[in-house]
């Protein structure tokens, strides 16, 4: 997901170079997870990454304001119940910074993110509601098989791509599921 969430960004802006990897490091067996696969894509791309660390609110407004003066090309936002409960901060910063960004999830680009790349929530709430279902007619939780999402989203935000002053490609536009205007 890292790998093609980076490929993605990179499309969106091409003539990137850097990238700032925003994790939160309390989580570290997502945060390890995260950093590996996207230091391993970032190399295949040519791309320098500089990851920031962020576990509290106030750290992410301390990490934006190191993006500020490092400026890297583009920000990639690691996956996070922290990041998910700031995401109208982090999306406000980005764009404040002017730094294009990509999210886990669609709630960011709502929230006015500029792009996710992610599981869809929609889909896996069928799938919790199926094997709802299935207990409730009797089945054995531990019989189940485990289920990962396989239905992904691309949800991208024309409005803030025109104020970062970004023209989404032509292919990313067919490949969206959702542009949000």
């Amino acid at each position: 997901m890292a790998a093609k969430r980076l490929e993605l960004l990179r499309e969106l802006v091409p003539g990137a170079a850097s990238v700032a990897l925003l994790v939160e490091p309390a989580n570290v067996r997502i945060t390890e997870g995260t950093v590996r696969e996207v230091e391993a894509a970032a190399r295949a791309m040519g791309l320098q990454i500089r990851v920031l660390n962020a576990n509290t609110s106030r750290e992410i407004d301390t990490a934006f304001a190191a993006l500020a003066s490092e400026r890297p090309d583009a920000l990639f936002v690691g996956d996070s119940s922290l990041f998910n409960a700031r995401r109208v901060q982090l999306a406000h910063w980005a764009t404040h910074h002017r730094v294009p960004a990509t999210y886990s999830g669609r709630q960011y680009v709502e929230a006015g993110g500029l792009m996710s790349y992610g599981a869809s929530l929609t889909d896996a709430s069928r799938q919790l509601g199926v094997y709802t279902g299935r207990i409730l007619k009797g089945a054995k939780p531990a019989d189940l098989p485990v289920v990962q999402s396989t239905k992904f989203e691309l949800v991208i935000n024309a409005q803030t791509a025109r104020v970062l002053g970004l023209t989404i490609p032509p292919s990313l536009l067919a490949r969206a599921d959702e542009v949000i205007e």
